[in-house]
């Protein structure tokens, strides 16, 4: 029996398929200008990580975050960036952080714990941080939050 049948591509003889980039305009920001505005926003983290500003830091880091295919560069250095807050965070200074962040920063912030436990590898190294924050989130955000973060189209 021939399986070739099953790596024939469908959608390409459908003349009403929706493609990922007609779903959400993607970030207006070419990828230097992306790379430049994180690693800005790296250094100005650190800075407020030393005074002990971690709602400040961590608003910083989700606040215009990098979406879309082109700027791959500047969605690792940012994931990188939040997941050094997260680590510095007290595990007992977690819910009152959560709740200093408006809605949108909450969903933002889903979305990067989701892209942290899918890196292959994260998992090992910060995997207890990552589930402590996501309960943590959940609790103050409810479960809306993680709906809004799985079927937004604008991947971190």
């Amino acid at each position: 029996m021939d399986v070739n049948f099953r790596k024939i591509d469908i959608d390409q003889y459908d003349e009403d398929v929706l493609l990922d980039a007609e779903l959400y305009e993607a970030d207006p920001r070419d990828p230097a200008q992306a790379l430049n505005d994180v690693k800005q926003k790296a250094a100005a983290v650190r800075s407020s990580l030393a005074k002990g500003d971690t709602v400040g830091a961590l608003s910083l880091v989700l606040e215009d975050a990098p979406y879309g295919p082109n700027v791959e560069e500047a969605k690792n250095l940012n994931l990188q960036t939040l997941v050094s807050i997260l680590n510095t965070t007290k595990a007992t200074e977690i819910p009152g952080v959560v709740k200093a962040l408006s809605t949108d920063a909450q969903d933002t912030l889903m979305k990067y714990l989701y892209k942290g436990m899918a890196l292959p590898g994260w998992g090992d190294v910060s995997g207890s941080v990552l589930l402590g924050w996501h309960e943590k989130l959940t609790e103050v955000a409810g479960t809306g939050c993680i709906v809004r973060a799985m079927t937004d189209r604008r991947l971190v």
